[in-house]
Parts: structure tokens; C-alpha cells; sequence
């Protein structure tokens, strides 16, 4: 008796905690409900998630049976899919480019000469966005789509405004371009000396800048500018980078070269929360100074003068905290391949503008020794990295130099990842195979510059870009990404470039790289959520799994692969709860 009356009251508070706490859950039924197990493609009548995670995946009749209670939602023939987990882009800069003058040529934007990139900006100044910024700028433009097939100039941008700095950004992200104000307030005169892997372009037949500024020149000061000081504005900015991430689906996003802005994304997540998951990659570079300025050992914040080790930092891990963590390590090696600052090892047949015949691009780190020792510096640490390389000599220089890391420290489930390998080269194939390398390939240019490539690289070479196909043949977990900004964070885009690869002009670049619906979906969720360490929760539908979710109005695995582009995300839940809804255009809290 004795120990009946000594449990009766945490027995009794256990009840009314379980009655007061009770589970809430959905049933999802009445649609296609592919769960991404296995490698072909497994449909389910039903699922149901609990708190937040996904507890039954089966039967209807089952469903109906052991969740008598379940909130039922009709799918009335739509698709169901696990949330989209982004492989690579730039999540803070989804609200600067939303924020910004829109310069995107169709069918994303309209601009289609300097003319437009001018009357744009000088519209844009109208709008209450404009008055967050001391600059005007714009992102987006494209000089290969451009009438006038250049950059812009300082004396083009002079014409928006004299007084007032003006930037633009190319739609690689490799470039931009500045005003003569712009010029002045970044300081670039000419004296200005080129640093280490970048180019401040010259005016012909002289020394003085103009305006056209290309890579380690470039990224830092556009990082600079783009993002915001004020604590209300780096607010708006996430807000509207979480739009349009929910807006697509994306459950999981990636900042895929944090600089500065990891502070904002820190303080964010402290303040307000974020809705989806983002995970970042601290940028190797954090000046134009590349030597030395490894993320990892002391920097001083750049807002409150506190020095500190970011690679320390308690965000570092596989764990979120509400919402944000950091995932490892960026090194970029080389540019843009269709801006021509790729490194390959065969001439441009086109030389950009102010190079000579026999131009192959650049490299970022010239010095092998300095790359390898970001690579051990990495894999001594355990930091997962992801690696940009474009071209095949920027391969080369990945592959000789982790090797090397690789054999001190061991290669066993790092995870290392290539970002988007345009010129890949077969013979390549099997090194990076070695280093249990994970392709995320950026098929969408396929789409963007399939026929600008066969200009400046060739008919053959251009049909090669982006073997999707040939990596997953020889073994490859393969991932695909939209690198947003450079266009939009359109998963379906995506998709649809790795199915179809077809340009502009209606050419098919590479029949033999096409690869299937299902293998391109594999790609955006189950691939990419093991990409970064998160299959075991996140990427497929399965019990016990996070209930991300997303409603696609129609399969991609069923429809006419040409439609699949016209598909739309209807619905994005992330922990069991909806967070963007199409039909009221409103994101729930």
C-alpha cells in the first residue's frame, strides 16, 4: 500500500501531462505520394505526421484506422513529395536579388540591352526598397544575352546616376560593375593594383577602371553592399530570402558562401527564428587578401570589434538551432564559366574583352600549397568542404592537392563536394571517384548558356558540360542545384534542365547526360539531405523522419518532361506545420 499511495500523484500528473499534451496529427491522402525510398519510384496511399515528424506511411485504410483523430487532408490529385533540400545556393542573397533591380533576361526578367538595365535601375529608385541602401543596384544582367554583347560601363551606370553609387551584378555572381561614385566610395582608382585572383578591367589603352570588376575583385565588395547594416534590414532581407525559398519548396536551405553575412544569419536565428532549416559554408576568403585569411583562427567582428575563431563557433555541427547551423568549409578555385574566368586548360576560342588569344581563365589560389593546406586544415578539423570548381584545370588543382590531404588524414565519409564542374573532363572522373567526391552538378546551364558555350568553347566541348548522367552511371550520388541567385531557386527549373538539357535555341546539349525524372528528384531531396549529413531525417518519406513536405501541382515523374518546368509548388510544410500556401499567398506563422 505503502508504494500505491506513493505513485498515486506522479502517476496522476503523468496522466493529466499526456491529456493536456495530446498528439496532433495530419493524414494525407487522395493524391501521388512518392516517399524517395529505393531507386525506383514507390508510391503510398497515405501518410501521417505527428509533432512534427512523420509517423505512418501505408494504407488508407490503415491510416484511417489507427489515427481515428488525424486532421484529414485531401490532396484532390496533386503530388506529394518530401521537402526540397538545396544542394547549392545563396540563401541570404534570395532578398537582396528580391529587393533589388530585377536584370535577368527571359524568361525570368525582361532586360535585354543596357538601354534596359539603365530604365530598370532608374524605376527601381522609385521604390520603397530603394531608400535601404546608399547604392542603387540591380542583379541579374547577363552580357552573353545582352544586344550589345558586353558589360556595362562606368559611363553606362553614370547615366542612372552621377552622384549616387551604382552597382550591378552578373547573373554568375563573378562580376560587377560600378558607377564612377561606385568607383570613387570603393576606393578603385587607377593606381588600384589587381589581388590575388580577381581583375579590375581597364579602360582601353590606359590604367583608369572601368567599372568592370571580375571575381576576388568583385565578390567581397558586392558582399559588402549587398548586404545590410541596420538590424531592421538584415531582418527584411532573410524575411524575404525565407519567401522565396518556401515559395519553391525548399524546406533546407543552403548559404553556400557565407562571409559577413554568417553574423546576420547568427543574430536571426537568435531574434527571430527561422521557419526552414539553413545551413551554411564559412567562405575560406574573407578579404581580398587571400593569404592567411582562412575562416578558421581570429576575426574580428565586423560590426561589434569582437575578436573571435569562426570555425569555433557553437553553430558549427550537424545540430540546428532555430533553424541556422554551420555545415563546414567553402573554397572556390576558379570563376564563371560562361563569363570566361573558369580555369581550363584549353583555350577560350573567344577571349574575353581586354585578354589575348590563348586566354584560359584564371585560377583563384594559384599556390598549391596554400590549397592543400585549406584542404588539411578541413580534414584535420573533421569540417565537411565544399569545393567551386568550374574548369578542368581548376579540377586538376582540387584533385592533386586533397589527394594529398586525403592520404594524411583519411577519406572515410567526409562528404567533400565538387560545386558544378561545367568542364569536367571524363578522364577526370574516376580521381574524383577515389576521393569518394559528391557531385553537385549545375545542369540548369545546359538551359542559361548551352549555346553561348558552343561560341566560346565549341560545338564538341559545349555537348559535354554537366555529365549528369555519366556520374551517377559510374557510381556517383549526384545532386543538382539552382545556385540561386545566379537564377532563381526554382527546384522545378532545375529538374527540368537535368531531364531535358535543352538551350535557348531548342539544342539538345548532350542527349547521352539526360537523366531521368526520378533520378533528377533523387537529386533535389534524398541525394541532397545525404549530402549533408541529413538522410537519416530529412530527404524521403519515412517513419520517423522530419515531416517536410511539399504539394507539387502535378508529378514530375508522370507529366511530359517538357511540362515539368511549368510545375508549381502548392504547399511547403516544414515540421508538420504549412509555411507557404499558395492559394493565400501568405506565409503562416
Amino acid at each position: 500500500m505503502f508504494h500505491i499511495k506513493k505513485l498515486a500523484l506522479p502517476l496522476a500528473a503523468l496522466i493529466g501531462l499526456t491529456l493536456s499534451t495530446q498528439a496532433v496529427s495530419t493524414l494525407y491522402y487522395g493524391g501521388d505520394i512518392v516517399t524517395m525510398e529505393g531507386n525506383t519510384p514507390q508510391y503510398v496511399e497515405s501518410i501521417v505526421t505527428t509533432d512534427g515528424k512523420i509517423s505512418f506511411v501505408g494504407k488508407l485504410y490503415d491510416a484511417e484506422k489507427n489515427y481515428k483523430d488525424a486532421t484529414k487532408k485531401d490532396l484532390k490529385g496533386k503530388t506529394l513529395f518530401p521537402g526540397f533540400v538545396d544542394a547549392h545556393a545563396h540563401f541570404y542573397a534570395f532578398g537582396g536579388q528580391a529587393i533589388g533591380g530585377n536584370l535577368l533576361a527571359e524568361p525570368d526578367g525582361k532586360v535585354k540591352n543596357i538601354a534596359d538595365i539603365i530604365s530598370t535601375l532608374k524605376e527601381w529608385t522609385k521604390g520603397a526598397d530603394a531608400n535601404r541602401s546608399e547604392w542603387i543596384y540591380g542583379m541579374g544582367y547577363d552580357d552573353s544575352m545582352l544586344e550589345e554583347n558586353r558589360h556595362p560601363t562606368k559611363e553606362d551606370l553614370d547615366k542612372v546616376s552621377k552622384d549616387r553609387p551604382v552597382m550591378v551584378i552578373h547573373i554568375s555572381g563573378h562580376f560587377c560593375v560600378l558607377n564612377s561614385a561606385g568607383l570613387k566610395k570603393a576606393g578603385i582608382t587607377a593606381k588600384s593594383k589587381d589581388p590575388e585572383g580577381g581583375k579590375i578591367r581597364r579602360m582601353k589603352g590606359s590604367q583608369e577602371p572601368n567599372g568592370v570588376l571580375e571575381e576576388l575583385a568583385a565578390i567581397p565588395l558586392m558582399m559588402k553592399i549587398l548586404y545590410p547594416t541596420k538590424k531592421e534590414d538584415i531582418k527584411y532581407v532573410l524575411h524575404k530570402s525565407e519567401e522565396i525559398a518556401m515559395k519553391y519548396g525548399i524546406t533546407t536551405a543552403q548559404e553556400g558562401r557565407a562571409m559577413g553575412n554568417h553574423e546576420d544569419m547568427m543574430m536571426y536565428a537568435k531574434e527571430e527564428g527561422f521557419k526552414i532549416d539553413v545551413v551554411s559554408y564559412l567562405d575560406y576568403a574573407m578579404k581580398n587578401n587571400v593569404k592567411g585569411m582562412t575562416c578558421a583562427g581570429p576575426h574580428r567582428h565586423p560590426k561589434t570589434g569582437e575578436t573571435y575563431d569562426r570555425m569555433k563557433t557553437p553553430w558549427v555541427g550537424q545540430h540546428y538551432t532555430n533553424g541556422y547551423r554551420v555545415g563546414g568549409m567553402k573554397i572556390t578555385l576558379d570563376g564563371s564559366p560562361q563569363g570566361r574566368t573558369a580555369w581550363r586548360t584549353k583555350a577560350y576560342l573567344i577571349p574575353p574583352d581586354g585578354q589575348k588569344e590563348g586566354y584560359k581563365g584564371y585560377p583563384a589560389i594559384p599556390d598549391d600549397k596554400e590549397l592543400q593546406d585549406l584542404y588539411e586544415l578541413a580534414f584535420r578539423n573533421n569540417w565537411q568542404v565544399l569545393t567551386h570548381v568550374n574548369g578542368d584545370a581548376a579540377i586538376d588543382q582540387m584533385i592533386r592537392t586533397m589527394a594529398k590531404a586525403a592520404k594524411k588524414y583519411g577519406n572515410e565519409d567526409r562528404r567533400s563536394v565538387l560545386i558544378h564542374g561545367q568542364f569536367m573532363r571524363k578522364d577526370q572522373i574516376d580521381d574524383l571517384k577515389k576521393l569518394n567526391i559528391i557531385p553537385s552538378m549545375y545542369t540548369m546551364h545546359t538551359f542559361y548558356w548551352g549555346d553561348w558555350y558552343k561560341k566560346i568553347i565549341g560545338e564538341k566541348e559545349a555537348q559535354r558540360i554537366c555529365p549528369a548522367k555519366t556520374l551517377i552511371d559510374k557510381g556517383f550520388t549526384l545532386t543538382v542545384h539552382t545556385d540561386a541567385p545566379v537564377a532563381l531557386p526554382n527546384q522545378m527549373t532545375i529538374v527540368d534542365a537535368s531531364v531535358n538539357r535543352t538551350s535557348r535555341s531548342g539544342t539538345i546539349m548532350g542527349p547521352d547526360e539526360r537523366i531521368t525524372p526520378y533520378q533528377a528528384m533523387q537529386a533535389i531531396t534524398i541525394n541532397s539531405a545525404y549530402q549533408s549529413f541529413e538522410e537519416k531525417k530529412k530527404g524521403s518519406l519515412k517513419v520517423g523522419k522530419l515531416a517536410d513536405l511539399v504539394v507539387l501541382s502535378d508529378n514530375p515523374l508522370k507529366v511530359e518532361s517538357k511540362k515539368i518546368k511549368y510545375i508549381e509548388v502548392l504547399e511547403t510544410i516544414k515540421n508538420g506545420k504549412t509555411i507557404y500556401n499558395q492559394s493565400n499567398k501568405k506565409d503562416k506563422k
